[in-house]
């Protein structure tokens, strides 16, 4: 094997490794909760993000966490960082103080949190930058929650990993809101599958079928820069494409079933029924055939089209029956468990980094999307190595994104058979 393959294969040994880890402390949180949760020295808490998603992440971590207190918080503007600061100081009361001087505003507000010295940064900045505020917060001895996806592209997957290799030698603990893999019905169902209970596994399905996304549409105040990022679900640099953003998690069981990563992706996808004029790059419906080193096949579909069959599920084959990954019900809200699990793994210092298969899942749909995009079969090796970057030279609100209008304020599409999924052919 190549040294490429050789180290591809090692972190995906450590990322399964990982998640087995993540397993089990997620499956031991009944008792876990109660015994550890709650009790020791008080933790020191930090956002990077303050959009819904980040303010719902925080509010989860205030919520479920004992002993915990937010203490800054950082967004590149400055009414969404004031308006989750009101929010979650109405919520929690006395676990939230954030003085004025700890609310940061702009690019480098994350640079601002970590000087503060939280105890656990939670980052749900837009994907695009969330291998940079990983590795920022990681090499500043931060324990992480990151929202998911990691990555938009092959630089991004290929930072994670190296920053989850530093997290591992610095003893940190990292947990990603891939909030399936803490949900109890999919914790019995994969572990059933593993346990061999639907056999050989001969065939995957998953499926994020929707209706619309929202849309920000552009004031006239605005810089390119603050429109894209204000309406960051439509332009790849930020969120991958839907694919990513949404469809992760679905591709993330499949891989947690079958205990391994795609090793090459073919597909088509297309903006078909969404108007995307003057609005954003991405497209409204994907469908990728995902290929693992067995042979066995991972059939995706995505679609965000109204009036169509919705569908957010996934589908396991084997020789012995079929299932849906779940087994069981009930449970506490596992968006809530994943921040248990990680101030459990902190309070009594076990071993705890979902960076690992959550770089891989992410980078998967990443994979489909390339494929999507370009018509063409795009490898697994060839992707992670020579996949091109998605982001900006600089991020200033007067500098310009990688997706720039046209004369008639239309973005740039990506187009199948023009679309290069390599920046260096193989």
């Amino acid at each position: 094997m190549s040294d490429r393959k050789q180290t591809n294969r090692r972190d995906f040994i450590r990322g399964t490794t990982a998640a087995a880890t993540g397993l089990a402390l997620a499956g031991s949180l009944n008792i876990a909760q109660t015994a550890h949760a709650a009790g020791g020295d008080e933790l020191k808490i930090a956002l990077i993000g303050c959009g819904g998603r980040g303010t719902g992440a925080a509010h989860n971590h205030l919520s479920s966490c004992g002993n915990v207190k937010l203490i800054a918080l950082a967004d590149a503007f400055a009414d969404r960082a004031n308006g989750c600061a009101k929010y979650l100081r109405k919520k929690h009361g006395d676990k939230v103080d954030l003085p004025a001087e700890r609310i940061f505003v702009g690019f480098d507000a994350y640079k601002n949190v970590l000087a503060a010295d939280p105890d656990i940064v939670l980052i749900a900045t837009p994907p695009g930058f969330r291998p940079l505020h990983y590795a920022a917060a990681i090499k500043a001895g931060k324990h992480v929650f990151m929202e998911k996806p990691c990555c938009v592209d092959a630089p991004g997957f290929r930072s994670l990993n190296e920053t989850n290799k530093l997290a591992d030698e610095k003893n940190l603990k990292v947990v990603v809101g891939l909030q399936r893999r803490y949900q109890k019905s999919y914790l019995e169902g994969i572990k059933k599958i593993h346990d061999g209970e639907l056999g050989d596994l001969t065939l995957l399905r998953a499926y994020w079928n929707g209706g619309p996304i929202w849309v920000r549409m552009r004031k006239p105040e605005q810089s390119e820069m603050e429109y894209q990022m204000r309406n960051w679900y439509h332009f790849v640099w930020l969120s991958g494409d839907h694919i990513v953003e949404q469809h992760v998690h679905n591709l993330d069981v499949c891989n947690w079933a079958k205990g391994d990563h795609p090793v090459e992706a073919n597909g088509m996808g297309s903006c078909h029924v969404r108007n995307n004029r003057g609005i954003g790059q991405i497209y409204d419906n994907h469908f990728v055939e995902f290929t693992y080193k067995d042979g066995t096949k991972l059939y995706s579909q995505c679609r965000q089209q109204p009036g169509t069959w919705n569908s957010v599920s996934e589908a396991i084959h084997g020789t012995k029956g079929v299932s849906n990954g779940q087994s069981g019900r009930g449970g506490r809200n596992p968006l809530e468990r994943e921040h248990m699990a990680l101030v459990d793994a902190i309070r009594k210092d076990e071993k705890l980094n979902n960076g690992w298969y959550a770089a891989t899942s992410s980078f998967t749909a990443v994979l489909g999307r390339m494929a999507t995009y370009s018509g063409k079969i795009v490898k697994w090796d060839d992707a992670a190595a020579n996949g091109p970057s998605e982001m900006p030279e600089k991020f200033a609100f007067d500098a310009n994104p990688p997706a720039m209008p046209d004369k008639d304020g239309n973005y740039p599409m990506p187009v199948p058979g023009r679309y290069k999924p390599y920046s260096i052919e193989s």
